[in-house]
Formats: structure tokens, C-alpha cells, sequence
């Protein structure tokens, strides 16, 4: 039997060489980053100020505040500013060029969220509530990696 309305479609993207924009420079940014980097993206980190650990990644780094035009050529954008507004102002840039986005403050303005996951070598696994409870897929992650 076909159930309708499941809020998101399971996929794995390959981001090989692929561009994708990091706007924040934070915690959560930095690690939305270093994913980005494991799968093969190229990622352009745009914020003001960053963590001291963004020195040490491959990525372009561009120090000042969020412009539209940062979004040209872009496959998908990731907002993880402490600031609501600046969020949401990418989520609507990104939304209005046909850009999947995912917005670290709201989940309602997100396209895609991303999930708990687990890799041993070419075994991925993935654990997600939709963006709904992001601490219950951590922690079923955490069951699974230890099953493993």
C-alpha cells in the first residue's frame, strides 16, 4: 500500500567536484562543512568571521556577509548563521533560483534536511526524522554504530 505525504525522499547525492555554498562560519557550519568535503563537493564558505578549524579545510573562504549573487552556479546552499533573518533571506534567495536549500534554524524552510549517518566503508546508513527531533536521530545513529 502507497503512503502519500511523506515529508522527504530518501536520496544519496554525489557531490563530486560539485559546487556547493556554506553560508555561516560556526559550530554547525563547520560541520555541515566537513561533510560537504568527505563526499567530494566544492565548498564556498561565505561569513564574516569563522571558526579557527576553517583555516585547515579545502574550501573558499569569503569573509563578509551573505549576497544573492553568491548563489550563482550553485547546486545547494546550507544557511547555519546565528541569524534568523540571514537565514531566512537565503532560504527565500535560494527557493526563487530553483537552489535546494537547508536552513539550520527551521525546518519548515528547509528542502532537504540532512541525516544521522554512519559509514564503514562503502556501508552508508542514514537516520532521519524529517528535521522533526534531529537529537533522536543522533542518538538511534549512535545504537547503530554500536551494532556495527
Amino acid at each position: 500500500m502507497l503512503h502519500f505525504g511523506l515529508p522527504h525522499y530518501p536520496i544519496f547525492l554525489n557531490l563530486k567536484d560539485r559546487p556547493v555554498l556554506v553560508v555561516g562560519a560556526g559550530r554547525v557550519a563547520l560541520r555541515k562543512t566537513r561533510g560537504l568535503l568527505e563526499a567530494g563537493a566544492r565548498v564556498t564558505v561565505v561569513a564574516p568571521e569563522a571558526e579557527p578549524e576553517f583555516e585547515e579545510l579545502p574550501v573558499a573562504m569569503v569573509r563578509r556577509c551573505f549576497r544573492a549573487s553568491d548563489l550563482a552556479d550553485i547546486l545547494l546552499v546550507f544557511a547555519a548563521t546565528n541569524d534568523r533573518l540571514t537565514n531566512h533571506r537565503i532560504a527565500i534567495a535560494a527557493k526563487g533560483k530553483g537552489i535546494f536549500a537547508n536552513i539550520a534554524d527551521s525546518a519548515e524552510e528547509c528542502d532537504f534536511v540532512v541525516p544521522a549517518r554512519i559509514q564503514r566503508d562503502e556501508l552508508q546508513i542514514a537516520v532521519s526524522t524529517g528535521g522533526k527531533d534531529p537529537r533522536l536521530s543522533a542518538e538511534l545513529r549512535r545504537k547503530l554504530e554500536s551494532l556495527l
